[in-house]
C-alpha cells in the first residue's frame, strides 16, 4: 500500500531506484545547464497533462518564464482530471491547461529542459531539434533527492497528491537557482 500512495507503482519504485546510479554514472543524457545563461524553463513528461503540466503552473505562480510540452501527446489536449483536483487541493487550477506535443515546442535561446525521468532525457538527446538544449531531471531539486518523478497518470489519487507535492517542492528550490528566468 504504501508504494502505491508514495512511488505510485513497484516499477516506479524501481526506476527511482535505478536513476541514482544512472545519475552518478553519468549515464542519464544531463547536459548541466550553465544557470547565467537561462532565460526560460521548460518543463516535459510523457503527455504533459499532469506532472509537467503542474510543474509549469507552480513556476508561473513563482514568476518565472516558463514553458511544458509532452513527448508523446495531442496538443490542445486538457489536463487529466485527477491531476485538476490533486491540484485544485494545492491551490492551483489546472482546468484551463492544453497539453503541447514536443513536436510543436519551439524551443528558444536559454531554454532549460527539466525532465521527469531518465529515458525522458534519452528521448532529448535522440532528438536532432532539441539534443542541443541543456537538460536535466527536475527531482534533483527534490529533498531528498528523487531523479524519478514516477507518471501518476491512472495511478492511486494518493500517489498524484504525493506526485504534485514533491513537484511543487522541487520546483520552488528550482527557481532560485535561474535569476535569469525572473520575469522582472
Amino acid at each position: 500500500m504504501m508504494i502505491r500512495s508514495r512511488f505510485g507503482t513497484f516499477r516506479g519504485l524501481v526506476r527511482l531506484a535505478l536513476s541514482y546510479p544512472q545519475l552518478a554514472l553519468g549515464r542519464s543524457a544531463s547536459v548541466p545547464p550553465d544557470p547565467a545563461h537561462i532565460r526560460r524553463l521548460v518543463f516535459l513528461c510523457q503527455g504533459n497533462i499532469c506532472r509537467s503540466a503542474f510543474a509549469d503552473m507552480v513556476a508561473q505562480r513563482a514568476g518565472v518564464r516558463t514553458a511544458s510540452f509532452g513527448l508523446s501527446t495531442t496538443t490542445g489536449r486538457g489536463a487529466h482530471g485527477p491531476a485538476i483536483a490533486a491540484a485544485q487541493t494545492l491551490g492551483y487550477d489546472m482546468s484551463t491547461h492544453k497539453a503541447l506535443d514536443a513536436a510543436d515546442y519551439v524551443p528558444q535561446a536559454g531554454d532549460l529542459l527539466l525532465a521527469m525521468e531518465v529515458r525522458q532525457l534519452h528521448r532529448l538527446a535522440a532528438n536532432p531539434r532539441l539534443k542541443g538544449l541543456p537538460r536535466v531531471l527536475l527531482g534533483r531539486w527534490t529533498r531528498p533527492m528523487m531523479p524519478h518523478l514516477h507518471d501518476p497518470y491512472k495511478l492511486d489519487d494518493r500517489y498524484m497528491a504525493h506526485c504534485l507535492r514533491r513537484i511543487e517542492q522541487a520546483v520552488d528550490a528550482l527557481v532560485s537557482d535561474f535569476p535569469g528566468a525572473r520575469l522582472s
